[in-house]
């Protein structure tokens, strides 16, 4: 027998999953065993001695050969190592006319492989109209499944082609079968932009509204998340709500957030024509049942943290619109530039998102793009959030917390540049917060000297920014490593601070001094 069938079982049993590893796996005795190996399938005892002459001369495309055999009256049905039979190979290889031998000689419809793979199932993978409808006459079962639970109908949805879908909702096959996880053939569907496919099983009564009962996806949230205009238009005129949002039963982690609507999902994967579209069928634009309004949201698809796997580069999106276009045609939509976020809190070295602006979360990334453009469409560059933080504090670098300066949004010729549009819009340079922060303990924080130099050159008054916050902390404490995580000092911002203290009189401290029990009780 060939040995490169057992490695084509193991790209087939998850379409899409393992493709890439098996095509690197020698093709010999040696290589299949470590990919069963590496896959936690345990290999026959007699793998390396089992022998099907009909399924070799298929899979070889040796048509004289399967002549030969079939005169001969050999059985179709005998497997190969791992279960591939003359017919499974015959189907994986598109083959209609050797599919039809076979069947006429007596091959087994529903026979599987090891990994539990029917023909039908490699005759939707390849999306042959004329295969399926040749099977599922001659006794296929139009419900069969993977081990995983994915029909033949979900597969051939997956595909997107008509032929198969027809021929197995014809003979049966339920819509609204689930695999393992909940998804149903209308979400891989909807997922992958396949719009007639989508069409014929609304019309064959899928249902359209049942979430994923872990993450909340919908086939239309689906269709969102993955710019599929088309798709998204079908669902809507089928009696979609356009803001049904997402409940998920457990926590999202990075997914999507409980309360995220299609519009926000488009917004955040730039989906900017999608989200005009959906704006158009009635999507609220102020809508922040998922913690942000999509003008909040556009701050971190803009400008994302760096060093995240989700995060920078921004996301490829679709369409032909820029974030400063769909921004402006949000806006004339109806988004309200000044709106504040409900709720949110902060904790050391953050700033509470209750209260926020746009242009205050675009100050906070170092955008000064996005916040001429707000202040362009109205927005008040002075309002703060709840605890009084001002767009100059969280510019300066109020926001970082506990993640590593060199990871968030904003390098310093940003901030610098973020922090000077501030001013000149107003923002009053001496500002203390709730939490007693000033704009250098933002500098601070991010570890900018830059920043440090320049607030002081711009009229930051010593004596109201050179004191402890309610951690017990000054901007030269912060330089010195004193904040949350495990951080070093950073001897480049120690030295400016240094350096402004003892141009305004004030000599620098010892290390450490000041360190209040406060901090220590709470932190150590």
């Amino acid at each position: 027998m060939s040995w490169i069938s057992a490695s084509l079982l193991l790209l087939i049993r998850w379409p899409g999953g393992h493709e890439v590893f098996v095509k690197k796996v020698s093709q010999s005795r040696a290589g299949v065993l470590l990919a069963l190996l590496v896959l936690g399938i345990a290999a026959p005892s007699a793998a390396l001695g089992v022998s099907s002459p009909i399924a070799d001369a298929v899979e070889k495309g040796d048509r004289a050969g399967i002549r030969s055999l079939l005169e001969q009256r050999v059985n179709v049905n005998a497997a190969q190592a791992d279960g591939m039979t003359a017919l499974h190979w015959a189907a994986y290889l598109d083959d209609v006319e050797i599919a039809r031998r076979l069947v006429e000689a007596g091959a087994s419809m529903d026979v599987k492989t090891r990994y539990g793979v029917t023909p039908l199932s490699l005759a939707c993978r390849n999306g042959n109209g004329d295969l399926v409808e040749l099977l599922l006459a001659s006794g296929a079962d139009a419900n069969s499944c993977l081990r995983g639970g994915e029909t033949a109908l979900m597969t051939a949805a997956r595909t997107g082609r008509i032929g198969p879908i027809r021929a197995l909702l014809s003979r049966g096959a339920a819509v609204d079968a689930k695999e393992k996880r909940g998804q149903t053939a209308l979400m891989w569907a909807a997922a992958e932009g396949h719009a007639a496919v989508v069409q014929l099983l609304l019309e064959a009564g899928a249902d359209f509204r049942a979430p994923l009962p872990d993450s909340g996806f919908t086939p239309f949230l689906f269709s969102a998340r993955e710019g599929r205009m088309d798709v998204a238009r079908i669902l809507l005129k089928a009696g979609v709500d356009v803001n049904e949002a997402m409940q998920p039963r457990k926590p999202a982690g990075k997914g999507p957030r409980a309360g995220t609507s299609a519009l926000m999902l488009a917004v955040e994967n730039g989906h900017f024509e999608l989200a005009v579209a959906l704006l158009e069928a009635g999507a609220d634009p102020n809508d922040q049942r998922s913690g942000f309004t999509p003008l909040h949201a556009m701050t971190w698809v803009r400008k994302p943290n760096r060093g995240e796997d989700d995060g920078d580069p921004v996301p490829l999106g679709s369409g032909n619109l820029t974030s400063t276009q769909f921004i402006r045609k949000l806006v004339a939509l109806g988004a309200d530039v000044n709106a504040r976020l409900l709720n949110g809190k902060g904790g050391p070295g953050l700033f509470s998102k209750s209260g926020a602006t746009p242009f205050l979360m675009a100050a906070a990334t170092a955008d000064a793009s996005y916040m001429r453009l707000l202040v362009e469409l109205g927005a008040n560059p002075l309002i703060g959030n709840a605890d009084r933080c001002t767009p100059l504090m969280v510019a300066a670098g109020i926001g970082v917390g506990a993640a590593a300066a060199n990871e968030t949004a904003g390098e310093e010729h940003e901030v610098l540049e973020a922090a000077q549009l501030a001013l000149d819009l107003g923002v009053d340079i001496n500002a203390v917060d709730a939490n007693g922060e000033t704009a250098m303990h933002g500098a601070a924080y991010k570890n900018l000297p830059k920043v440090v130099q320049f607030l002081a050159n711009k009229g930051a008054k010593i004596e109201v920014w050179n004191r402890a916050n309610k951690y017990g902390w000054t901007p030269l404490l912060i330089a010195e490593g004193h904040r949350p995580g495990n951080f070093k000092p950073s001897a480049e911002t120690v030295a400016a601070i240094h350096a402004v203290m003892r141009a305004a009189g004030v000599t620098p401290p010892a290390p450490g001094f000041g360190l209040g029990a406060k901090r220590k009780e709470i932190y150590e």
